[in-house]
């Protein structure tokens, strides 16, 4: 690639292969020039980024658009699209969702977009900016947000074929295809986007390297203690990391392709694909080009308006060098400018002297904040640290000699990040070791929201306070109505913490129904569309949109729940349902800690035949599983890779076994005794009864899971009065216990109806679940759930014993149509090619092994490789 300057070229071209915006077309005419409509000035924005789209937004708020003609040149092929969650694109959010421009926005203001229109020269005095197009626009007020360009070093290779940067949609279009015909990647440059882009990599199926020229990890963000938790928690994904070391020339074969990289330590690395993402430069060609003064170490000098020396012109965003001297490359200084560009226009007081730098950022999976004086430069500053080597967490506190919290960094666990950074500046109101360390040796202390001043900034991004906050009443009217959460997103779990106070008790910021109330709509209404409940019933604010976490996989449960019942298909990974599903249903597994599945065969009771035992022996020998017996009468084998699954499931449904929905919030187990067959206690056959039981309500689909347990005798071996649902025989037949609850909150099940028969007993344990599944909240476990209910134990008699709603032959007949219409679910998946597909670890790679999946031997068996590489977690000062 010739060299060239960067405005001369399209902003994703800058060095290495991009996409660029080849083949966009202008909406105006070449050779035309843009004339004032009637006595309107004209504001001509340059650049539609999120900073660009910002600046529209808040000249809509300020009432310009109904001043000015407003025009945009946007020399992609799209308008504004979320660049923070760019590699969200590889995960299958497609442009659509990424875009950030609400449809009908421009028309609704009056705005004149022009896509694929790269600005080429400004000339100041005429007051006119000329188009790639050769279009003249004039103007009466310019405002440029062209951003910033990525950095590639100047080494030699660095325009070979496999070599490309990482900024635009389309550049992640090119480098995905590249990418099929690959197996190895690396990345230049450690910071945030570089371990971006390398998860980017590692997710399509390329053996992935990092090369950093700083000694550790995200240099600008992160101390050395926790660029070392960072770069022992990424090795430990099976990503190689060089830190220390310069990209000295990119080596290619005799086809002028990428083959590897020398590094300025001597080394060589073998590679087929090369991203650059060095950190970027603000694009201010333009801007010098038209004589506008910049700085010394690049862009455009703004005022506190964002006014650059020419009056008429404003400069905001990246590609902006504001009075603090700074060139910012992060979303909420060019959020802060685009707002005080705006205020100036309108004649409203503003302005920006600085911004706050604290992110909070979620890289390969790894959780990374860092807020306020990081790296503790204020003189005398202290530092209280705890670093957790065994499982990558580490936390640091900076603070002044008087306890004023001054910043801090969190690398893998950024829990607190939410509360910490409001609290920056002032004395926080416990002991800075409680903040850091772990339960059991003086902390966490978790700050609650009362702990805030009303002043406190929530969102950096918009600089939404905690009092503006929780002036509204939802999340989507805080959305609306401040902006709040809308930018990176880090501060939407601190904004749902003050919320509550408002009362709002729908599901989510997409719906005001509770989840027991979109129960009802769905089954009602035979809505099978997750898209059409949104449409139709979602919060006005959420119609439209593509709703969040807690609402998909919530109506993904409804629907398989009421499926037979409303005529759908329960099949959890049919068409909308697939994409709706949590990772564990998506791949009916659990997903365990080093990234594997584990699997758990359905064996009905406890009980099975000695060959059926032999089938999960060899399969687990066969696939070198890891075996255990669990305390609810199953064997798991752990440590499969998604894409050995379907073979074993293979093996195991041809021996007789079925799906033991481990993975999923359904029935798990109905354990047993051994009952009056074998033991001289019994008194009714436990087993017979069990198996019955676990074999009537598999696969129901419920709020939360399930666990049940019937026991021969009084003497409760199977331990029922701790499950959802147990029973207990009698001489005279079966007691039904319901709401109990194990783990870290017990609770003994209450009896609800003693000496049934047969019939009795599956009649009204049909009528608990379905009630429970019926009203129940999201999530919420069946103890919770009746001790919640008003009226408790005694109005829930009144209703699944006496039909005092006369709603039980409803109930009965959802649980018949469940019955009726179950199907093994990987019964199901191993009879359709393009369902199996999913399992593969790299679809651009089929059968290849994930190689972040690995293991070391213990006891015979294997377990994940999570071994301790530094000593173990200590609390220091410095």
């Amino acid at each position: 690639m010739p060299d060239a300057t960067p405005e001369a070229m399209p902003a994703t071209t800058t060095g290495a292969r991009s996409a660029g915006t080849a083949g966009a077309t202008s909406a105006g005419t070449a050779g035309a020039t843009s004339s004032t409509p009637g006595t309107r000035p004209t504001l001509l924005l340059v650049g539609h980024g999120m900073v660009g789209q910002r600046f529209l937004e808040a000249l809509v708020e300020r009432g310009v658009t109904d001043s000015h003609h407003v025009v945009v040149l946007c020399e992609e092929p799209r308008p504004a699209y979320d660049r923070v969650h760019l590699t969200s694109y590889f995960e299958g959010k497609g442009a659509d969702e990424l875009s950030l421009t609400p449809g009908g926005f421009m028309d609704t203001h009056g705005i004149e977009l022009r896509l694929g229109e790269r600005a080429e020269r400004i000339d100041r005095e005429a007051r006119t900016v000329t188009g790639g197009s050769g279009r003249v626009y004039a103007y009466d007020t310019l405002v440029l947000a062209t951003g910033s360009y990525p950095f590639v070093p100047p080494v030699p290779g660095k325009d070979a074929e496999g070599c490309f940067v990482y900024r635009t949609i389309e550049d992640l279009e090119a480098i995905e295809a590249y990418a099929k015909g690959a197996g190895r990647g690396a990345v230049v440059g450690g910071g945030l986007l570089g371990l971006e882009a390398a998860g980017a990599l590692k997710g399509l199926g390329l053996a992935t390297r990092i090369v950093e020229f700083a000694p550790r990890l995200m240099p600008a963000q992160v101390d050395e203690g926790g660029g070392a938790a960072l770069l022992r928690t990424i090795e430990r994904m099976g990503l190689t990391v060089h830190t220390g070391a310069g990209t000295e020339a990119v080596v290619t074969d005799e086809d002028g392709r990428v083959s590897g990289m020398r590094l300025t330590d001597g080394s060589e690395l073998p590679t087929d694909l090369v991203v650059f993402s060095a950190g970027v430069r603000p694009r201010d060609q333009l801007a010098r080009e038209a004589g506008l003064k910049v700085g010394e170490r690049g862009g455009i000098s703004v005022d506190e308006e964002c006014r650059t020396s020419d009056p008429a012109v404003f400069a905001i965003g990246e590609c902006a060098q504001t009075v603090d001297g700074k060139v910012y490359g992060l979303v909420a200084p060019g959020y802060a400018m685009a707002e005080a560009a705006a205020d100036a226009i309108a004649g409203f007081p503003g302005s920006f002297t600085g911004a706050d730098m604290s992110t909070k950022l979620k890289l390969l999976g790894v959780d990374v904040a860092s807020f306020g004086d990081a790296h503790g430069t204020a003189e005398g500053c202290l530092d209280v640290v705890y670093a957790d080597s065994r499982s990558g967490t580490y936390k640091k506190l900076v603070m002044d000699p008087e306890g004023v919290l001054l910043g801090g960094v969190l690398v893998g666990d950024a829990e607190a990040y939410g509360m910490l950074r409001p609290l920056t500046g002032s004395v926080p109101p416990v002991a800075p070791e409680q903040l850091v360390l772990p339960a059991g040796a003086g902390g966490p202390v978790k700050l609650g929201p009362d702990a805030l001043p009303d002043d406190a900034i929530i969102c950096s991004c918009h600089n939404v306070t905690k009092g503006q906050i929780c002036a509204c009443g939802t999340l989507p009217e805080v959305k609306q109505c401040t902006k709040a959460g809308t930018g990176c997103g880090s501060c939407v779990k601190t904004i749902l913490q003050l919320l509550p106070q408002t009362g709002d008790k729908g599901l989510c910021g997409c719906f005001s129904y509770t989840r027991a109330e979109l129960y009802e709509i769905v089954k009602v209404k035979r809505i099978t569309s997750y898209a059409r409940l949104l449409d139709e019933h979602g919060r006005e604010e959420a119609r439209g949109g593509e709703g969040c976490e807690i609402c998909k996989p919530t109506f993904a449960s409804v629907l398989a729940s009421l499926a037979p019942a409303i005529g759908a298909d329960g099949y959890v990974l049919e068409g909308e349902q697939a994409a709706l599903q949590d990772t564990n249903d998506h791949f009916l597994a659990n997903m365990q800690r080093n990234g594997s599945y584990s699997i758990v065969p359905r064996i009905p009771g406890g009980e099975i035949t000695p060959e059926k035992l032999i089938v999960i022996g060899e399969v687990a020998r066969d696939f070198g599983l890891y075996t255990k017996i669990t305390g609810g009468q199953r064997i798991d084998l752990f440590g499969a890779r998604s894409d050995q699954l379907p073979a074993i499931w293979t093996r195991l449904v041809a021996a007789g076994f079925e799906s033991g929905h481990a993975y999923g919030k359904a029935l798990r187990t109905v354990k047993s005794c051994v009952g009056q067959t074998w033991c001289r206690y019994g008194v009714q056959d436990s087993v017979r009864m069990a198996i019955d039981l676990e074999l009537r309500y598999r696969g129901l689909r419920a709020p939360h899971k399930l666990k049940s347990a019937v026991s021969g005798c009084a003497r409760e071996c199977a331990e029922a009065q701790s499950k959802d649902f147990g029973v207990i025989a009698t001489a005279s037949g079966w007691n039904l216990y319901v709401g109990g609850n194990g783990g870290m909150t017990p609770r003994h099940a209450d009896l609800l109806a003693q000496d049934l028969t047969d019939a009795e007993l599956i009649r009204l344990i049909d009528r608990f679940l379905m009630f429970y599944i019926r009203t129940a909240d999201r999530l919420e476990r069946t103890a919770s759930w009746l001790e919640r209910l008003e009226g408790g134990l005694d109005h829930l008699r009144e209703v699944i014993v006496e039909d005092s709603l006369g709603i039980c032959e409803e109930l009965e007949s959802l649980m018949a149509a469940h019955v009726a219409g179950y199907r093994d679910e990987w019964a199901e998946t191993l009879q359709d090619p393009e369902r199996l597909a999913r399992f593969e670890s790299f679809v651009n790679a089929p059968g290849t092994p994930d190689p972040t999946v690995r293991f070391v031997a213990e006891r015979d068996q294997m377990k994940p490789d999570l071994a301790v590489l530094i000593p173990e977690g200590a609390l220091t000062t410095r």
